[in-house]
């Protein structure tokens, strides 16, 4: 008896867990169950090619937002191909509404809620040894009705099986999830952690131990899907020291809620090496009467305080997120919330749209805010009674403007240079949202010099250009600072000449000995703009090593 057991990705690098956790946890039993891992961007026909391939018994996927449709469309092709292919749902897309989840679709069986123990009694009831109607956790179809056996209580985090092994060869090459606790403390109605009440945690010295796998197997990020890693202070303590003095290049991604960080957990944390930990913060809005709409009952300035502190250290990556189209929160609350959270400057600003998840609060609450949503996947916020389909089209332009310049960190210098004359941060990135708009970039391609060249076109076009020229020499270092040295954008300007060169690779050759490195010169003080943001015009030289862009030398 042979189960695929499928996972469809939202991207290449990312890893699906919940495979890994079921294949693990009945390893024991005597059938043949496979892993399978694709993305939603493969075609659908490859896919289906490759699992009928296989001649699986049962085909089980994993479902979420991001994939219900596609896996859908691929579970109606299995069955056009192969009627006796069964089909098992799992996964929170279908937890909620299981059984008119299972009436309306072509499939055969659905998991609701936790996995692990629901899929092996299915195993087990696969190779004969269990009768289908003991199955607790299970939704089944017999002769076009759905039965329901009820529902199965949760587990002990202990009697997880950890889902990694030696011979997993594509755990080095992608994102790597790792759960250390189940369950949240608080109750944000947008989220479903607030349906289930209580956290459970791993042991510590397990948690370490199975870290530890991940650090030996030079894993590049470990990320922890752990809703508030940071809400038992002892628990959170013990990890954090621990992987603070490991000796190892593994990052490690934690969501946290910084408000309740401790002075002991930050003097903790200042003592990380830099790289070593990615916080994300949920923010979600500065506004604290929207807060407390969501059930978030915390003060903004709480946890900016917290985040700053964090920013002082300068050793750990912050995320902060922020959620369009919450409860109350008009056009101009949010443009505030952004100003807010950019005015802090983290190495990223998420911005999110709400999304109205089966079994949330919110989603019970939709009528009493005026939220009409999508019906589809990923069920996302089209308008609110105080916020217009308009403008959350709008906020998306902004979106997408920052998460391709401010979230990338290759724009760093440019972007200083144009907030500056914007009233907010907001304004700046809307207006280069609806230039990008005027210009047709979000409905086609665009490449690499290009997102730099668009820079100059905005400046001339809708701009004074009065410092064109200064301008292009901080697109100069940006651009050399990421991408291939040698050869610069027609746009930008080469100034150096090739005795001015040799003689800095004369003074500097040392350096120039051992690693690869490239010289370039400016016509302003680009060091002195990097650091005061002050134009200063003055010809410099800089040094840039063609391996790490985090080595720049100003050549006295």
């Amino acid at each position: 008896m042979k189960i695929l057991l499928t996972a469809i990705n939202s991207k290449f690098i990312h890893s699906n867990l919940a495979v890994r956790y079921l294949k693990t946890f009945t390893e024991d039993l005597n059938y043949q169950g496979i892993i399978r891992e694709f993305s939603i961007n493969d075609k659908i026909e490859r896919i289906l090619e490759e699992i009928i391939k296989e001649k699986p018994d049962v085909v089980a996927f994993s479902t979420y937002i991001w994939n219900l449709e596609y896996v859908e469309r691929l579970t109606e092709l299995i069955k056009r191909v192969d009627r006796n292919i069964e089909i098992l749902f799992g996964g929170p897309e279908v937890t909620y509404d299981s059984k008119l989840f299972l009436e309306e679709h072509n499939g055969n069986y659905v998991i609701s809620g936790e996995g692990e123990k629901t899929y092996r009694d299915f195993v087990l009831f696969k190779l004969g040894e269990k009768d289908i109607k003991d199955i607790k956790g299970l939704y089944y179809k017999e002769n076009e009705k759905v039965f329901f056996n009820g529902e199965r209580p949760l587990m002990d985090m202990s009697e997880i099986v950890f889902p990694y092994k030696e011979n997993d060869n594509t755990i080095h090459d992608k994102i790597v999830y790792y759960e250390a606790s189940r369950g949240c403390p608080f109750s944000c109605k947008y989220c479903l952690s607030s349906t289930i009440h209580g956290v459970r945690f791993l042991p510590a010295d397990r948690v370490k131990k199975e870290l530890q796998f991940f650090m030996d197997n030079k894993v590049k990020l470990v990320k922890f899907v752990d809703r508030t890693f940071n809400c038992n202070h002892k628990f959170s303590m013990d990890i954090w020291s621990f992987l603070i003095n490991s000796d190892t290049n593994t990052r490690f991604h934690f969501e946290i809620s910084a408000d309740i960080l401790t002075e002991e957990e930050l003097k903790l944390l200042s003592t990380a090496p830099k790289g070593r930990f990615q916080f994300e913060v949920g923010v979600q809005t500065t506004d604290n009467k929207v807060l407390n709409n969501i059930n978030r009952f915390v003060n903004f300035n709480e946890i900016k305080e917290k985040v700053e502190e964090m920013m002082k250290l300068k050793n750990i990556h912050q995320h902060l997120d922020l959620i369009a189209g919450l409860p109350d929160e008009d056009y101009e609350t949010f443009k505030k919330s952004f100003n807010d959270v950019y005015e802090i400057r983290p190495e990223k600003v998420q911005l999110g749209f709400l999304k109205l998840l089966k079994g949330s609060l919110m989603r019970d609450e939709s009528e009493k805010w005026g939220m009409e949503y999508s019906p589809y996947p990923p069920y996302e916020i089209l308008r609110t009674s105080v916020l217009s389909y308009d403008e959350v089209i709008k906020l998306k332009k902004v979106e997408e403007m920052v998460d391709k310049y401010y979230n990338s960190e290759k724009f760093y210098n440019i972007l200083n240079f144009f907030v500056n004359m914007f009233e907010t941060p907001f304004d700046f990135y809307y207006e280069l949202g609806m230039f990008f708009e005027e210009k047709g970039y979000f409905n086609r391609n665009i490449g690499n010099v290009e997102y730099y060249k668009v820079f100059v076109d905005f400046y001339t076009e809708k701009l004074n250009g009065e410092h064109l020229s200064e301008l292009k020499e901080i697109i100069k270092f940006d651009y050399l600072s990421f991408n291939k040295k040698k050869w610069l954008p027609d746009f930008l300007n080469r100034t150096i000449t090739k005795e001015e060169e040799k003689n800095i690779m004369l003074e500097y050759k040392e350096i120039y000995a051992s690693k690869r490195y490239h010289v370039e010169k400016f016509s302003i003080d680009i060091m002195k703009y990097v650091k005061n943001n002050e134009i200063v015009q003055k010809d410099k030289y800089i040094i840039f090593n063609e391996e790490n862009s985090e080595e720049i030398i100003e050549v006295n």
